[in-house]
């Protein structure tokens, strides 16, 4: 009885990390106008202030396994919070320096969180891993959902403040900060009991699984960061309202939340995800196909097939590191390798995405291009799917 209630506090904590780990970056876009409007940031510069804490989330994940080695990584989650609350709050700072240091702290922290949690799944709840992979992928999804639909409507309620609307995401940081704290000191204890490290990337850089991994979540990532970015626009060109055109991103985000719930308890049932990888991503290509040909002709149609095929494939990555892995030293040395070089890669396709429209003057090309990615993400998919374990030999 005492285990199942300790699993439960420490679940019911992994959750409310995971609630944490996208607002900081999920609220900017909204407001992106009023902050250019109140502070003269450039188009450049606007581009790189939505842009950061992707950037963040693969350059700085490095950070994990070295503080996790110190610290351990429950402990490391703890200051990972409490930097993130810190980080929301400096936004509130006047002055374009604090805008972007605060971005950056709060975009390390959430690097950090986001390698160590599937090691913390692995080394706690290994029987259980799907189920609690889905809890805090879902919850991390609906959280980027809600965090991106009230970012207006808290504006307008605290008179038009950005700032205040940006920092508030710092409540839940520190309301996730107390519930963690008592996890700490547990897990020093198991920490002490297993004998538990961390490794370095090094002995994955030569395994076609990780590679293979790799690549599934940084083109799947690509992907959900180019439709965060521009998926309102494509629709508005086409003659979509900026509401509708807001309420389809919506969409588009909210139906990954049953998604990311249920494929990785699906994916811990079978001995081979090569076909949840592969049909997910047939999701996301019939999605862009639609909106390439006929995008008014169904477009919530293509919102729910683009939502849930990236939605699911996101969970999935999370799960394959867990499965493929082997152990809990490899799962931070996968995690880590995985987000890094993930990241940084679907960092810049928002960038590319939108240079592609504005040398083209359409968005045909860009569309092409998104459609045209999945074919690889599908194929990593099935290399990555297949039953086995990396390879540190």
């Amino acid at each position: 009885m005492r285990w199942a209630r300790s699993s439960a506090f420490l679940i019911a904590a992994l959750v409310l990390v995971a609630i944490n780990l996208r607002p900081a970056a999920a609220a900017v876009g909204p407001l992106i106008h009023r902050i250019r409007d109140d502070t003269g940031l450039s188009a450049a510069g606007a581009g790189l202030l939505v842009t950061l804490p992707v950037l963040c989330f693969g350059a700085l994940a490095p950070l994990a396994p070295v503080l996790a080695r110190r610290l351990g990584p429950r402990a490391t989650v703890a200051c990972a919070l409490a930097a993130l609350g810190l980080g929301l709050v400096v936004r509130l700072v006047p002055g374009l320096a604090f805008l972007f240091a605060g971005t950056i702290l709060a975009g390390a922290a959430i690097a950090v969180a986001n390698v160590l949690l599937p090691v913390l799944v692995r080394r706690d709840f290994p029987e259980r891993a799907g189920v609690v992979t889905g809890l805090y992928s879902s919850a991390l999804i609906g959280f980027a959902a809600v965090s991106a639909g009230v970012s207006v409507p808290l504006a307008n309620a605290l008179g038009g403040g950005w700032r205040p609307a940006l920092a508030i995401w710092a409540a839940p940081a520190a309301i996730a900060l107390l519930a963690w704290v008592p996890e700490v000191r547990l897990g020093r204890r198991a920490l002490a009991a297993q004998g538990w490290r961390i490794g370095g990337v090094r002995p994955l850089l030569g395994d076609r699984v990780a590679w293979a991994l790799t690549l599934f979540f940084a083109l799947q990532s690509a992907g959900f960061y180019a439709t965060l970015a521009w998926l309102p626009s494509i629709f508005q060109s086409h003659g979509a309202s900026e509401a509708r055109a807001g309420l389809l991103l919506s969409v588009t985000i909210l139906v990954g939340v049953p998604a990311a719930l249920t494929v990785p308890t699906l994916a811990v049932r079978v001995r081979d995800q090569r076909a949840l990888a592969a049909g997910f991503s047939a999701c996301i290509a019939l999605g862009w196909l639609g909106v390439l040909i006929a995008p008014m002709a169904a477009p919530y149609v293509w919102a729910v097939l683009i939502g849930v095929g990236q939605n699911a494939c996101f969970p999935l990555a999370l799960t394959l590191i867990v499965l493929r892995a082997g152990s809990v030293t490899n799962t931070s040395r996968l995690s880590t390798m995985v987000q890094t070089i993930g990241y940084l890669i679907a960092a810049a396709a928002p960038l590319i995405i939108g240079a592609l429209h504005d040398l083209t003057g359409s968005w045909t090309v860009a569309l092409i291009v998104l459609l045209a990615l999945v074919a690889p993400q599908a194929l990593a998919g099935l290399a990555a799917g297949r039953p086995g374990t990396v390879d540190l030999a």
